[in-house]
């Protein structure tokens, strides 16, 4: 009995031994892109205006990639918004950049120069589509703008792509049926606030701290993006109109505007977009601070707190960059 039961226990021990060495063997592996020399150097970073996520965001991620890169300098970029980024990112002018999946599409559709070389970092959160009229505004749907004053973002803007296409859902021409107005969320707020034009779309995350702002001084509401538009919208000949979804903007968002009430709209998901040529050891240090610092930087930009590693692989239509799989591959379950 007792040799039976002293093999029992040295084959128990073996075991032991080898699921141990098991599994020092994963945290070494897993800890070993920790122990590599961080990436040095510098980079610059496409954001937005000033009153938008992007910009907010870009500000808070620099400061997680200073903890993990300290010697890398990141300089961040306003831009009027994704159309231009694409742009940037596409003409090496910046290596990083947000952009609106259906300002990517758009550019590659166009056949750009550069748009082959565009690669997805991570999926990071949705913007929603905003429409912003006073209070005491007559509009209650879209097609009622029909021949107002309407800001529908700046050239090159991913907010103009989708105002636009929002228009002609609705069978309005963006030129001839209403007044347009290059205002974004820099300039719109204070424009509607004197009078100076009747609404004007937004796209951006939940909440954007430039209507924040325009909520606590001035009285104004959200006209609601109808799902019949968005199906009008996956309609239409180019790919665009499939990057848009149904979404609901939650009373939450904006607690002194929506006065408890919820609005439909639209969404369509935002990425961080680079170039196939850039080093893929930056890119794979990139995403994880990306990944890591989600719940430090959604404390302060909320719509970031929904960047996840299962969904931030999903940057379509951009193929992952080399390095950003190697990260996603790195920490697969």
């Amino acid at each position: 009995m007792f040799p039976a039961a002293t093999r029992i226990g040295r084959r128990r021990a073996l075991t032991g031994s080898a699921v141990a060495l098991v599994v020092l063997a994963v945290l070494v592996w897993w800890l070993q892109p920790f122990s590599r020399t961080p990436p040095s150097g510098e980079v610059v970073f496409g954001t937005g205006t000033k009153a938008g996520v992007y910009q907010l965001y870009g500000e808070k991620l620099r400061g997680e990639l200073a903890v993990d890169m300290p010697d890398l300098s990141v300089e961040l970029k306003t831009s009027l918004g994704s159309q231009q980024n694409v742009a940037m990112v596409a003409l090496d002018k910046t290596q990083f950049a947000i952009a609106a999946a259906d300002a990517v599409e758009n550019y590659r559709n166009d056949g750009k120069p550069g748009a082959r070389d565009l690669r997805g970092v991570a999926r990071l959160y949705d913007d929603y589509l905003q429409l912003i009229v006073p209070v005491g505004s007559k509009v209650q749907h879209v097609d009622d703008l029909k021949g107002l004053r309407v800001g529908i973002g700046p050239d090159h803007s991913g907010v103009q792509l989708i105002a636009n296409g929002v228009l002609r859902a609705a069978g309005l021409d963006p030129a001839e049926d209403v007044v347009p107005h290059r205002d974004g969320i820099d300039t719109g707020p204070g424009k509607l606030e004197r009078g100076e034009i009747d609404a004007f779309f937004w796209s951006g995350g939940l909440p954007t701290r430039g209507l924040v702002d325009l909520s606590e001084r001035f009285d104004f509401r959200f006209v609601p993006i109808e799902s019949h538009l968005v199906t009008a919208l996956h309609r239409q000949d180019d790919m665009v109109g499939h990057h848009y979804r149904p979404a609901t903007m939650p009373e939450s968002a904006y607690p002194r505007a929506m006065n408890g009430e919820p609005v439909e709209t639209l969404a369509v998901s935002n990425l961080l977009i680079t170039r196939k040529d850039v080093d893929p050891e930056l890119i794979e240090w990139f995403t994880r601070t990306v990944i890591r610092s989600r719940d430090d930087i959604g404390k302060e930009v909320h719509a970031a707190q929904v960047v996840d590693v299962r969904t931030a692989v999903d940057t379509h239509p951009l193929p992952l960059h080399e390095g950003a799989l190697n990260y996603y591959r790195s920490v697969k379950p």
